[in-house]
């Protein structure tokens, strides 16, 4: 069986930005986190967010739900952003951008799948 291929993120941001994004505090983004509503994962020492998970100015709608999921199915934060960026033509490209489109449900009902 092969690897999964594994996309990366079109950029990154870090945590101060995602605050000025979102018009949010810096402590609101760290509790966002920390709640599991943002996935945030170390580069180089410094947190950073996928840019793909930042639509305009808000979280995309579906991607706390599916850190939920992913989470209870005991994945990680590298784990989760592993998953979502697994590249699957099926959905058009990976589910972190499938989350942000029509194949939204479709990516959260894997995820739930995930956990049986």
């Amino acid at each position: 069986m092969s690897e999964p291929v594994i996309t990366e993120p079109a950029g990154w941001i870090n945590l101060p930005d995602v605050s000025e994004k979102l018009g949010v505090s810096i402590s609101k983004v760290n509790q966002m986190i920390k709640d599991g509503d943002l996935l945030a994962v170390r580069r180089d020492g410094i947190r950073l967010v996928p840019e793909e998970l930042v639509a305009n100015a808000t979280v995309l709608k579906h991607l706390p739900g599916v850190l939920t999921v992913l989470r209870d199915a005991g994945y990680n934060d590298e784990e989760a952003l592993r998953w979502l960026y697994e590249a699957d033509p099926e959905v058009g490209g990976s589910p972190a951008i499938a989350l942000g489109g029509p194949q939204a449900r479709e990516i959260k009902r894997r995820a739930q799948a995930l956990g049986f």
